[in-house]
């Protein structure tokens, strides 16, 4: 045994002993799963409970570190197990709370995200909620499950979960992500020191806000060619510039375009606006033929996401987190509850253990409190679905007619192969592209359950069974097509560096294809 750990043990016995802890985990465990564990290494035995405080110092005697709980609330928690059924759970779920589990790299970054979600919470009528340290670098917010309606357009609460939690994390962080971006943007960041810790340039970590929708744009380049003979002059997006020569587009000139200057534009595919016809000129938005205001060009500013990504939506049945006051195995700290007002000059000393004062994590909801946040959290996922739809259609239309048969693992990309050898960090992403890329390419369902499970057994440590056995089922009964991410999105392949050079083609299904051609 480590000395760190031995001290972390020795911690451990003296902070549980507390009784105060002891109480605050308890009164918190009322209808919930709870699940200890052992140094972060393994958890205890599912399903488990809290029948009496003392259980508590029962379980950390026999090795039991911190506790975790679930956000659905129970009849009898003791009656699930590994082959239940969504429609069994469905049945013996009373409801849910809202944990929106913020968590960044950064600490700073995570304080920023917490304080404009609270704000973005309050904008939606929700008077009540609960904060926590999370142990780490992150925090917790919570919505109590008396504040959802039983009943929704139809929808029954406890069936709900997670596709209402899951919507509505959606919803909030799209609210947010502007002034996320700008927010830590203004942290100050040394570049050079980031790039030293991270390997992520300036420009890594810059993205492009279309003035239009407020959707990520992109970048390219105009060229103007001038003519030496009649002087005219044209433009052109995107064009590579090499040697081979152009001619004058004017029918009775003979003349070959020279390279006057090049210059960078801006577009947006969500809503194809464009800053290309617009250059040396104000931009204006146009209605009926006239101009009717001006509108802000596009801006390049800091990405949020990829400097200090958050990953709202990481819901899934039986999903667990750190219970109130339980320990951190890593940090040593405890997951202690604060005021909104103490987020901003919070510091990881503030949750030494031995110093923690308890207060009730579980908000005192009013009933139908969230109903406006469900309400607009579910209108906009069901226009985000179909416009989505809507672009898969579009997407795929040739994609559908490929059939893929007798495909082999050695007809893999490389990054898909150094992937299968396991991963430490980023294992939630890394279980995404395996799941899109091997149902993309035909794979049978027994055959991507039997891959997942080798893979996860590489992966240090491994992912929990029960979050990627819902994974698993989730994508395998999607009917829509959803490819993995292309090789361009920084925040799979290259954060994971899975990619030693640069790949020829967009996307790991098409080398799959290529191969399948050779072949």
């Amino acid at each position: 045994m480590g000395i760190k750990e031995d001290r972390i043990k020795r911690v451990v016995k003296i902070y549980y002993s507390n009784p105060d802890v002891q109480k605050a985990l308890f009164e918190f465990s009322k209808d919930r799963e709870i699940v200890p564990s052992y140094m972060g290494e393994q958890f205890g035995k599912r399903p488990d409970i809290l029948q009496y405080p003392a259980d508590i110092m029962s379980m950390v005697n026999k090795g039991a570190t911190s506790f975790h709980a679930s956000e659905e609330l129970w009849k009898d928690a003791l009656q699930l197990n590994s082959e239940i059924s969504k429609k069994e759970m469905d049945k013996i779920r009373t409801g849910w709370d809202l944990l929106i589990d913020v968590d960044s790299k950064y600490l700073d970054c995570s304080k920023i995200a917490t304080e404009l979600l609270i704000k973005a919470l309050e904008n939606h009528k929700i008077e009540n909620y609960g904060v926590k340290f999370s142990g780490s670098k992150g925090f917790h917010v919570i919505i109590g499950s008396k504040a959802f309606p039983e009943e929704f357009n139809g929808m029954k609460k406890n069936e709900m979960f997670p596709e209402w939690p899951r919507a509505i994390c959606s919803y909030l962080k799209e609210c947010i992500k502007k002034e996320y971006n700008k927010e830590v943007g203004l942290l100050g960041i040394n570049f050079q020191a980031l790039e030293e810790r991270t390997n992520l340039k300036k420009e890594d970590v810059t993205t492009i806000i279309c003035p239009e929708c407020g959707k990520e744009g992109k970048k390219g380049n105009i060229a103007r060619f001038v003519c030496p003979v009649c002087k005219g002059s044209i433009e052109r997006k995107n064009i590579k510039l090499n040697k081979r020569k152009l001619r004058c587009t004017n029918d009775n000139c003979a003349g070959i375009l020279e390279v006057a200057d090049e210059k960078e534009f801006f577009y947006c595919d969500n809503c194809k606006t464009s800053s290309w016809d617009m250059i040396g000129e104000s931009r204006h938005k146009i209605v009926g033929g006239n101009k009717i205001e001006e509108v802000d060009d596009f801006e390049e500013e800091i990405s949020g996401d990829i400097l200090g990504g958050l990953d709202l939506v990481l819901v899934a049945p039986r999903h667990l987190f750190r219970m109130p006051y339980s320990l951190h195995e890593k940090t040593a700290l405890a997951s202690i509850v604060i005021n909104k007002n103490e987020i901003k000059n919070f510091e990881p000393k503030d949750a030494e253990p031995l110093k923690v004062k308890i207060k009730s994590f579980l908000p005192n909801n009013k009933e139908n409190e969230a109903r406006y946040l469900v309400n607009v959290a579910l209108a906009w996922n069901e226009g985000r679905k179909k416009k989505e739809t809507e672009q898969d259609k579009e997407r795929y239309k040739n994609y559908e007619k490929v059939s893929f048969e007798n495909v082999t693992e050695d007809m893999f990309p490389p990054a898909i192969k150094k992937l299968l050898n396991g991963l430490e960090d980023g294992r939630k992403r890394g279980l995404f592209i395996l799941l899109t890329f091997l149902k993309s390419v035909g794979f049978s369902g027994d055959k991507i359950v039997e891959m997942i499970k080798i893979w996860n057994e590489k992966n240090k440590p491994p992912l929990k069974e029960g979050y990627v056995r819902s994974q698993i089922e989730w994508h395998l009964k999607q009917k829509k097509q959803i490819l993995p991410p292309n090789y361009n999105n920084d925040n799979f392949y290259k954060d994971l560096q899975l990619l030693d050079k640069q790949p020829k083609t967009k996307n790991p299904v098409v080398d799959v294809l290529r191969e399948m051609r050779k072949k």
